[in-house]
């Protein structure tokens, strides 16, 4: 899943520089900083068409994902809205906001209408940082910050396929019965203000879900936290939510789990990642409780930084160590956990395995991949650096491309290595070409690929000719069976120049200002005002963007000059 963040991220780049460049002049006093957690989000989990926005879309992800995610809520609590408002403005004013989207009008009133909600959810989390509970310094015992410097020096982790992490969600215990639950919910169900459920509904529930029932004198639903914790599972999956004050009812689509796509089974259950905190245990005394929160994440991300196992002797003597240098009362905690539960981490590993993120056999405790997945997740929720990418055999040529161009130059020449190892040469040449055919607007990858492919000699001829008619491709495709001296090969145009120089200059601007600035300087301005006489003919996905950047930064007036006409000719033909 990590990686389809990366892909959404890639998808989104380039439309969301172009908004920042729009903004400067239609909404000087929006920060699209902000804007781009908040597109990533409807991406991921509203909208698979970064220009489709519903009304619907817009309170889940600024209400129930943005608070998961916001750095500075005070910042966003500012300015988020207005920034949101300026980039819906800009889909409609620039033709991006795609037929299958409600009016712009409509998407305007509902972030009016939900303004107020976010602004308080906003001050609801500064409440939460500012809450003091006596701690020590440094959060609970789920706090990655202080192994930050741990997981940092971590060697690569590699992450599997989605399709294979999909295939193990579709098989985890506590999602099935967080359905069974739902399902038995049914629609519109009262529940009660002390106890959601009665007695004999919570009898009724146990046995839908193949708990027992727990013997007690008092309340049976103050007796089974196991009941409430897969509860509260299905309404974070969203499997049941509340339709009134007084009110629960399952969501349509629960029954249908586990679910075909396997975008929707992945999605579902990181809905659900969360829930590893109902792993922590529960005791009697409210503080002891409290001393031993974030238990779960302590033990997921130790095995994480001990390369994915652990002994469990070693992990329980040192997570009682732990609690009991973070709070007085953690030695406490551990021998009433102990006495409670046999072993404090018993319901901690009985929650993991339950939702397929870790195994136990014997004393051995290991990550699966879906846990390995999950906890990279949360790490990086947490703002901590990590180096992970997908494992090399299930990688696509796209995923590759993508990471590479983050990576340092030896470190990229490995990953291409190691991925072409696996491959023929032609098979791989093939694939990176169609990889950057994908996304004419995504000019690094194309560059990236047509350099790796270029490295193969005539292997590559028969990929080459595959994407000549392929408009962002056929410029290196005609360079290349140039060079290689193939019969028939076309010769490359002055267009085809005019493209490759659009596609460096494109790069050359996501790298900053400055070195846009030098990239242009490096023409010279003769040059340069001879090429803004014809390139703005090429129909090239940034021509516009690049041409309105040339006349705001290049500091030769009659370079800008040329710039901004070659921009109205480009945009009165476009």
């Amino acid at each position: 899943m990590t990686d389809r963040i990366e892909v959404a991220a890639a998808e989104l780049r380039p439309l969301l520089e172009e908004f920042i460049v729009w903004a400067r002049e239609h909404a000087p006093g929006s920060d699209p900083d902000l804007v781009g957690p908040a597109a990533l989000w409807h991406r991921l989990a509203a909208s698979d068409d970064v220009g489709r926005w519903r009304r619907a879309d817009l309170r889940p992800v600024l209400l129930e994902r943005m608070p998961k995610v916001v750095e500075d809520p005070d910042e966003a609590a500012d300015g988020t809205i207005g920034a949101v408002r300026a980039y819906l403005t800009f889909l409609s004013d620039t033709g991006k906001l795609v037929d299958r989207s409600d009016g712009l009008d409509d998407l305007l009133d509902e972030l009016d209408d939900l303004e107020d909600d976010f602004v308080e959810a906003m001050e609801d989390l500064i409440d939460d940082e500012g809450d003091d509970d006596g701690r020590e310094e440094g959060g609970d015992l789920g706090d990655f910050e202080a192994l930050a410097d741990e997981l940092a020096d971590l060697p690569t982790i590699r992450l599997r396929p989605d399709s294979e992490l999909a295939a193990a969600a579709r098989a985890v215990p506590l999602i099935a019965k967080a359905r069974d639950l739902a399902v038995w919910v049914g629609d519109s169900r009262e529940v009660g203000e002390e106890s959601l459920l009665s007695d004999a509904e919570v009898e009724e529930a146990l046995a839908v879900i193949g708990l027992p029932r727990p013997q007690t004198e008092g309340p049976l639903s103050a007796a089974v936290p196991q009941l409430w914790n897969i509860w509260n599972l299905a309404v974070d999956l969203e499997f049941l939510a509340p339709n009134g004050s007084d009110t629960v009812s399952v969501d349509p689509d629960t029954a249908e789990w586990p679910f075909d796509d396997d975008e929707d089974v992945l999605d579902a259950w990181m809905l659900g990642l969360n829930s590893v905190d109902y792993g922590d245990p529960e005791l009697e005394d409210d503080d002891l409780t409290m001393t031993l929160v974030g238990l779960t994440r302590a033990l997921l991300v130790r095995l994480l930084i001990g390369g994915g196992s652990r002994k469990l002797p070693e992990l329980r003597e040192e997570l009682a160590e732990a609690a009991a240098d973070l709070d007085e009362l953690g030695s406490d905690a551990w021998n009433e956990a102990r006495d409670h539960y046999g072993d404090p981490l018993a319901p901690v590993l009985d929650w993991l395995v339950g939702y397929g993120m870790v195994t136990v056999n014997g004393d051995d405790v290991a990550l699966t991949a879906l846990g390995t997945e999950g906890v990279v997740h949360l790490v990086d929720d947490a703002d901590i650096e990590l180096d992970a990418r997908p494992a090399i055999d299930a990688m696509t040529a796209l995923e590759l491309l993508a990471f590479s161009a983050e990576l340092p130059e030896d470190e990229a020449d490995a990953e291409f290595a190691a991925w072409m190892e696996l491959r023929e040469p032609a098979e791989a040449a093939r694939e990176l070409l169609e990889a950057a055919a994908e996304d004419d607007t995504d000019a690094l990858i194309r560059v990236q690929a047509a350099s790796v492919v270029g490295t193969l000699g005539e292997a590559a001829i028969p990929a080459w000719q595959s994407v000549l008619k392929e408009p962002s491709l056929r410029p290196y495709a005609a360079t290349h069976l140039t060079q290689l001296e193939v019969e028939g090969a076309p010769e490359p145009t002055q267009d085809d120049t005019h493209w490759l120089i659009l596609d460096m200059w494109t790069i050359s601007a996501g790298l900053g200002r400055a070195e846009f600035v030098s990239s242009l300087r490096d023409i010279g301005p003769d040059l340069l005002n001879n090429l803004l006489e014809v390139i703005w003919k090429i129909p090239h996905a940034h021509v516009e963007e690049l041409l309105e950047l040339i006349s705001q930064v290049h500091p030769d007036k009659n370079v800008a000059k040329a710039a901004k006409r070659a921009l109205f000719k480009a945009r009165s033909t476009s």
